[in-house]
C-alpha cells in the first residue's frame, strides 16, 4: 500500500513539473529598474489587449495579454504587453501601432515614442507603456524592462526580412507597415485587393512611403513561397489592371524578383517608379555551417595522442595474449606431461652424428 501511494505522489509530481514547464513564462517582471508591479491583469482574448483591433491581432498571431501598473515612489507607469506566436507578428502589430510623428528610440528590437507614450517590441513580444511623467531616466529603464522579457531563443524571436528588402533612399520615417492577412491588409488601406495578393498561399506584404518629385509614392513588396506563385500573382496584378493609354504613365508600375512581387503607385513618374523597382532584388540566403575554431577530429594534437593510445591498447593486447597463451600451455604441460605438449613421437629430431 505504501508504494503505491509513493507511486500515485511520484506521478502527480511529475505531471505537475509537466505543466509548469508547458506554461509560457509570465509576460511582465515583477520588478525592474526599481519599479514594481501591482494590479496585474492577464487574459488570452484579444479583444481585451485592443477592443478594435482584436481581429487584427489574432491575424498577426496573438496568444496572450497582460496589462499592469507599475510604481516606484511617487511614480506610476502603466505597461500592456501582447505576446505573439513569433517575432514577425509582434513586428507587424509594432508596425500597425507606430505613428509617423513618433520618434525613434533605442529600446527591444524597434520602438518609437511620443511625450510620455512609448511602444516597443522584442522577440515575440509587443509592450505599449505610459509614464506619468518622463525623466532622463525613462529610456534606460524600459531598457532594463526589454531585457527582462521572457523573449524566444529559436527562430520564432527572429524579425522577418522582408521588411530589409524596401529601398532606403527617399524613404518617409515610420511608414512601413507590415501585413500577414486581408484584415492589417484592409487596416492599412493598400490599393491591391485581397484576392489578388491570395494570402492563402502565405504571402506577407510590406509597404513604405517615399517621397518624390510629384508628391508623394508607396512601395509595395509582396513575397511569396516560391517564385512561381510570385510569377503567377504578378500575371493576375496585370490582368487586373489593364495597360494606360499611349502618352500616359501607368498607375501601377510591377516588377518581379525571384518570390517577390514588387510594385510602386502614387504620385510619381515612370523613371522614378523604375528606380525605386530597380533597388528591390531578392538574396536568396544561403547558410554555411563552418567551424569557427579546430574540433577535436581535425586538432593534429588529438590525432598524434590518439595514436599512442592506440600503440599501447595494442601492445597491452598482444602482452595479454602471451601470457594466456603461455600460461595454458604452462598448466597443460602440468597436469598432462608428454600427452598435449612435447610428446616424444612429436618431438623427434633427425640427427646427423658429425662425430662419427
Amino acid at each position: 500500500m505504501t508504494r503505491l501511494l509513493t507511486n500515485v505522489v511520484l506521478l502527480f509530481a511529475l505531471a505537475a513539473c509537466a505543466f509548469a514547464a508547458d506554461r509560457p513564462a509570465p509576460l511582465l517582471p515583477e520588478l525592474f529598474a526599481g519599479w514594481q508591479k501591482t494590479s496585474p491583469h492577464t487574459s488570452a482574448d484579444a479583444s481585451q489587449a485592443d477592443a478594435a483591433n482584436g481581429p487584427l491581432l489574432k491575424e498577426y498571431g496573438f496568444t496572450e495579454y497582460e496589462s499592469a501598473t507599475y510604481t516606484a515612489q511617487d511614480r506610476k507607469l502603466t505597461i500592456k504587453a501582447a505576446r505573439f506566436n513569433d517575432a514577425s507578428g509582434a513586428y507587424g502589430a509594432f508596425t500597425f501601432y507606430k505613428r509617423a510623428e513618433m520618434q525613434p528610440e533605442t529600446i527591444g528590437d524597434l520602438a518609437v515614442s511620443e511625450g510620455r507614450h512609448v511602444v516597443f517590441y522584442r522577440g515575440n513580444i509587443l509592450v505599449d507603456a505610459v509614464f506619468d511623467r518622463v525623466t532622463a531616466m525613462s529610456a534606460a529603464e524600459l531598457r532594463d524592462l526589454a531585457r527582462e522579457l521572457p523573449v524566444p531563443r529559436t527562430e520564432a524571436g527572429k524579425p522577418p526580412d522582408l521588411p530589409g528588402y524596401l529601398p532606403r533612399q527617399s524613404y518617409i520615417a515610420n511608414s512601413v507597415k507590415y501585413v500577414v492577412g486581408p484584415v492589417g491588409l484592409e487596416a492599412i488601406g493598400q490599393p491591391l485587393p485581397a484576392q489578388l495578393v491570395d494570402f492563402r498561399r502565405n504571402a506577407e506584404l510590406v509597404t513604405g512611403k517615399y517621397t518624390t518629385g510629384e508628391g508623394v509614392a508607396t512601395v509595395v513588396i509582396l513575397s511569396y513561397p516560391t517564385p512561381a506563385i510570385a510569377a503567377d500573382r504578378l500575371r493576375a496584378i496585370e490582368a487586373a489592371n489593364p495597360a494606360p493609354a499611349p502618352g500616359t504613365s501607368p498607375s501601377l508600375n510591377l516588377r518581379r524578383s525571384g518570390p517577390l512581387v514588387a510594385l510602386v503607385t502614387g504620385d510619381i513618374s515612370e523613371k522614378e517608379a523604375k528606380s525605386l523597382l530597380a533597388a528591390i532584388n531578392y538574396e536568396a540566403d544561403v547558410t554555411w555551417n563552418e567551424a569557427t575554431s579546430l574540433s577535436k577530429r581535425d586538432n593534429i594534437g588529438n590525432l598524434i595522442v590518439n595514436v599512442f593510445v592506440l600503440i599501447g591498447i595494442l601492445l597491452l593486447f598482444a602482452l595479454m595474449m602471451g601470457v594466456m597463451f603461455g600460461g595454458v600451455r604452462v598448466v597443460l604441460k602440468r597436469l598432462f606431461p608428454n600427452r598435449v605438449f612435447d610428446r616424444p613421437e612429436d618431438v623427434e629430431i633427425i640427427r646427423l652424428n658429425l662425430r662419427q
